[in-house]
């Protein structure tokens, strides 16, 4: 009975060491539905965010900067202007905690009485807006993920936290043709009763979240990183009204552990493409990538000096912070 035992729990030890190793591996979906759509992205962050901070106002000389977020004042939770704006009296110090870079402290802020109410000297934003592009929809669970890179603040060096958010239905109605050292853009109409999800997450390799919207388009297989070559390459993506059009693209170099989402240097080499925009422009975020039938990542962000090139996640690691 002894050695009997012994057996067993070997082999309830080698069973839980084989899940445990094959755990991740089955968490990663094998097909995905590649989209390319232009979507319009609404997030409302928790609490607000400094766009502006006029000179020798209280903000400033209390050491506030653009590209903080308030997110409490004298210890409740803020998430408008009209919230923070009937905190202070105008009498008394508040206390403003704020997020930066990751990191959170608290200022001490005076603020200035004035016939209008009292005034910090801070521009603020409560919620972003703007457009990029869905780069996949798990055909089984309805998840999403776009972009490819988070939503940040206006210097780009903090991911703003997430309240709630949602992808609404958009259309490009006009863009700006990139050039050496001014990127393009699109510009987009959102159609605010047009919602396709909700975000739940923006990290710093995209945002995600729950498609609710009819699904449409058919499933592709997913290509792990290591098998990504370089070479010809195609990407999807809007770039007129709501047609999702396949534009060539060459994969220059792959760097599989990049931890800036700049994963893959790709250069645009299809003629329409770059007749139309110079190549990639600022909305292009989250167009998939996809070789040889497979789809293995998204454009990320565009080179200033040169618009023909840009970079890209591999779609492993937008998978990675999507879980």
């Amino acid at each position: 009975m002894k050695h009997g035992r012994t057996i067993t729990m070997q082999a309830l030890l080698a069973l839980l060491i084989c899940t445990l190793l094959a755990g991740p591996a089955l968490a990663a979906p094998a097909y995905l539905i590649p989209s390319g759509q232009a979507v319009g992205i609404e997030l409302y962050g928790e609490g607000l965010l400094v766009t502006e901070v006029e000179e020798r106002s209280a903000a400033e000389q209390a050491g506030i900067r653009k590209g903080d977020v308030i997110v409490a004042v004298n210890g409740l939770p803020v998430n408008s202007a009209q919230q923070l704006a009937a905190s202070l009296d105008g009498k008394n110090p508040a206390v403003l905690r704020v997020a930066r870079s990751g990191k959170e402290a608290e200022f001490l802020v005076q603020a200035e009485p004035t016939a209008d109410g009292c005034r910090l000297g801070v521009w603020l934003r409560d919620h972003i807006a703007g457009i990029g592009t869905l780069t996949y929809i798990d055909p089984m669970t309805g998840a999403f993920g776009a972009l490819g890179h988070g939503v940040s603040d206006p210097a780009g060096s903090t991911v703003l936290p997430l309240d709630s958010g949602a992808i609404v239905r958009a259309s490009v109605a006009e863009l700006r043709r990139g050039r050496a050292g001014a990127p393009g853009e699109l510009h987009g109409i959102f159609d605010e009763t047009g919602e396709l999800g909700t975000i739940t997450k923006n990290t710093a390799h995209g945002i995600f979240g729950t498609f609710t919207a009819p699904q449409s388009g058919k499933a592709m297989a997913v290509a792990p990183g290591d098998e990504v070559q370089t070479g010809q390459a195609e990407i999807l993506s809007t770039v007129d009204g709501e047609s999702v059009q396949a534009f060539t693209v060459e994969i220059e170099k792959i760097n599989r552990r990049s931890e800036t989402g700049r994963d893959l240097r790709i250069r645009v080499t299809d003629e329409a493409l770059l007749e139309k925009t110079g190549g990639i422009v600022q909305g292009m975020s989250g167009s998939p990538i996809i070789q040889n039938g497979r789809l293995i990542g998204a454009v990320t962000h565009v080179l200033v000096k040169d618009p023909t090139r840009g970079y890209g996640i591999l779609i492993e690691n937008m998978l990675d912070d999507a879980a």
